[in-house]
């Protein structure tokens, strides 16, 4: 194990303890190859699962590994083809039995925070699918919560505008203006604190650089 494996697997350990405490389950796996494993495992045969626009999770070739499987009744908006058709599959991800997605920010002391633009993902992480599925590269965790809303708005945000092509100040500079754009995707700011309903969400750590 390298120092820097091993850095990850430490500080991957200290984020689970405090997810724990807040009634949170949590996961550390060394690669992606491993979390695909994982997640699968979490997920009985025949389950709906829904996701929301994490590139996280398409990166790493979940959502590919989940088509693939056969086992699972899927509602993938990815297949939409059609506005009107994706706030179709918006809607079912509500009666999903799992919903997954991936973090804009993690604090080391478990707070999950997440920004939207729509609101359809943070709506259905906060309530909806009878449970959550968090994959999260260990890039995305911070120092504190201060840290991890800085981190989801100063560096996540800024790439997601240029990836969706959205006319926002950001997307000229790659800095955070703190602005009330028409196009801006930071409308929901959403942080998980803790769970009301033990074990409904779950967090899977990735000793990766994934996602933005």
């Amino acid at each position: 194990m390298t120092p820097i494996e091993k850095r990850n697997e430490l500080l991957a350990n200290k984020v689970i303890k405090s997810l724990n405490i807040r009634h949170i389950e949590g996961y550390y796996c060394a690669t992606s190859a491993d979390a695909i494993k994982k997640v699968l495992g979490l997920i009985p045969q025949g389950s709906s699962i829904s996701w929301g626009g994490s590139m996280t999770i398409r990166d790493m070739g979940l959502t590919d590994a989940l088509h693939k499987s056969g086992t699972y009744t899927l509602f993938d908006r990815d297949l939409a083809q059609s506005p009107e058709e994706a706030q179709v599959v918006y809607r079912k991800a509500f009666g999903a039995d799992f919903y997954i997605s991936s973090a804009n920010a993690m604090s080391e002391q478990g707070d999950i925070v997440n920004i939207d633009g729509n609101g359809n993902r943070v709506a259905a992480i906060a309530w909806g699918p009878k449970k959550v599925i968090f994959v999260v590269g260990i890039n995305k965790i911070a120092k504190d919560l201060d840290a991890a809303v800085k981190r989801a708005r100063g560096t996540a945000a800024p790439i997601n505008t240029v990836r969706l092509n959205r006319d926002t100040p950001c997307t000229l500079d790659g800095v955070c203006h703190d602005c009330h754009s028409a196009n801006s995707i930071c409308n929901q700011i959403h942080i998980i604190r803790n769970s009301y309903d033990n074990g409904r969400f779950c967090v899977v750590i990735v000793g990766e650089e994934l996602g933005y």
